[in-house]
């Protein structure tokens, strides 16, 4: 059993980087051999419309022909038996390097048949971790859950089964004091930090562990 991350935020060890972490750290404790992968760490871009995953007889079918540092990445998830995903939640999705990796992931597996189709040969576990600064009555609001739910439906078309986990209110920074936001209460963010992450790394571990085959 090998599980891959990723972490979409340019934070490694904030909020989504430490869920992601603590999910891959709930397939470890099933045995599996885990890997986490920075995106802000990698140069490359979104898909490009090629086609050349998509052409007919063509040496990269199926396959992104694009050469940069998320090619082997493709690959690792490729072989691996479960993916992590995680994004903070920018403007009402995931970060640009998250959504050009999900692109880049996705599209050369979807054919264009009738039905759509996939050219995933197996199946594979996803489980994708969102983190947000908004109160979960906000979320719904803005129509946050339009996005999960159609991140879901592509990881269920085009590779297995695909389950969500979501960290509402987060806090953004350590000390409020050195930044003009206004919007938040310090205090408050600083609590939810101090009492919800902990909650909400448990709640990864489980996911991880899930995804590495544990009983649910």
């Amino acid at each position: 059993m090998n599980v891959i991350g990723i972490n979409g935020s340019p934070r490694q060890q904030w909020n989504t980087g430490t869920l992601v972490a603590k999910a891959l750290e709930g397939a470890a404790a099933q045995g599996a051999t885990t890997e986490l992968v920075h995106l802000y760490e990698q140069d490359f871009k979104g898909c490009k419309s090629c086609f050349a995953c998509k052409a007919r007889g063509g040496k990269s079918y199926g396959k992104c022909v694009l050469n940069d540092d998320l090619a082997p990445v493709l690959e690792k998830i490729a072989a691996a038996d479960a993916l992590v995903i995680g994004s903070p939640i920018y403007f009402g999705s995931v970060t640009g390097e998250t959504r050009s990796f999900l692109e880049r992931l996705l599209f050369p597996y979807l054919t264009y048949t009738v039905p759509y189709g996939t050219l995933f040969d197996r199946k594979m576990k996803v489980g994708f971790i969102y983190t947000m600064n908004v109160p979960e009555e906000v979320s719904v609001q803005y129509g946050y859950e339009n996005l999960f739910a159609a991140n879901e439906r592509y990881a269920k078309l085009l590779l297995g089964d695909a389950e969500s986990m979501y960290a509402f209110d987060t806090c953004q920074v350590e000390d409020y004091s050195k930044f003009v936001i206004e919007s938040f209460d310090p205090v408050h963010k600083g609590k939810r930090r101090t009492e919800q992450l902990p909650l909400e790394c448990q709640k990864a571990f489980d996911m991880g562990r899930r995804l590495a085959g544990a009983e649910a």
